[in-house]
């Protein structure tokens, strides 16, 4: 009875090592296709497309924020009175000159000048930042790295913000750049003139001295809620800004697609089975479809996943399922 006991022991014991020998077929991972298989096809359809981007941010009470220059020209600044109330109209702060014209720099009512940011009768561009201005009140402001600056510069004019556990989601009003901004100076007052009678009786045209102003900041997104939200400073808020959007446009899964922005390639499979592979030009994504401009007409069958861009020297394939390069030495 124990030499069958034993044998049946030892039958158990070799069983796995025989199934893992090498003569034996070559393992593949469970639940894993191999790489570059085709998974399964799609077609083009059609729907609106909105690129966002969301930002992190809080509430701030005063934030500041910059007034860029509207030309290339020479700044000429004004000599700006120290307000002792929030202003309800537009404070003239500047003129840039170009050709012979003046075009007018403005702080917009609600806010106060905080600073000159170039010297003047300095040399700007278009889209320079030249003065800082202090909102009066609470402003949601939101840090931007260099990724996203580019992104969003020319789709300000969107942004809705929900207050975390609070008021939204609610359009904002952005004031200003988002330009990073130097320290912003505000020039000394006049020295008085001692023919005119005691200095100490004498108006002051901006009681901050030479040095104050407004401090330099990184590049932020800084705007305004409407008048009937209410804000609690230093509350978290997510910002959402639409960069783009496109109505009823041909999409497909940005899988089934070679490239991310400009050109790129889908596999489309033909009668017999095969799949060719197809150029395309790329619109928008939302990460999950990919707008294609053109390229095709709708009615095709379309690989997923899409092709493999073939890899230049010493890089990685882009593809979706490309295994790496390996280079020998």
């Amino acid at each position: 009875m124990r030499r069958y006991l034993l044998a049946a022991v030892m039958a158990v014991l070799v069983a796995p090592l025989v199934a893992c020998g090498g003569d034996g077929p070559s393992a593949t991972t469970p639940g894993m296709a191999p790489r570059g298989t085709q998974m399964t096809t799609t077609k083009p359809a059609r729907q609106d497309l909105t690129n966002k981007i969301s930002l992190t941010g809080k509430v701030e009470m005063n934030p500041v924020y910059g007034l860029a220059s509207p030309i290339d020209g020479e700044i000429r600044y004004f000599d700006v009175q120290p307000s002792t109330a929030t202003p309800t109209r537009a404070t003239g702060v500047a003129n840039v000159w170009a050709n012979n014209k003046a075009t007018r720099v403005d702080v917009p009512a609600g806010s106060n000048f905080a600073g000159r940011l170039v010297d003047d009768r300095a040399k700007v561009t278009a889209g320079m930042p030249i003065v800082s201005a202090r909102y009066a009140g609470y402003g949601i402001v939101a840090d931007i790295d260099a990724a996203n600056a580019y992104k969003i510069v020319d789709a300000l004019a969107t942004v809705r913000v929900q207050i975390q556990s609070g008021p939204g989601p609610f359009g904002c009003s952005v004031l200003g750049t988002i330009a990073a901004l130097p320290a912003g100076t505000i020039p000394e007052p006049p020295a008085p003139n001692p023919a005119e009678g005691d200095p100490a009786t004498q108006p002051q045209t901006n009681p901050n001295p030479a040095g104050q102003g407004s401090a330099a900041t990184g590049m932020r997104l800084v705007c305004a809620a409407p008048a009937d939200v209410k804000l609690i400073n230093g509350a978290g808020a997510t910002l959402e800004i639409v960069t783009a959007s496109v109505t009823n446009v041909m999409v497909l899964p940005v899988e089934a697609v070679a490239g991310s922005q400009g050109k790129g390639q889908v596999d489309v499979m033909q009668p017999d089975g095969t799949r060719k592979t197809v150029e395309v030009e790329l619109g928008l994504t939302d990460g999950k479809v990919i707008e294609i401009r053109s390229g095709l007409t709708g009615d095709e069958e379309v690989a997923v996943p899409g092709p493999n861009l073939p890899p230049g020297a010493n890089d990685q394939p882009s593809g979706p399922g490309k295994p790496p390069v390996v280079i020998s030495k």
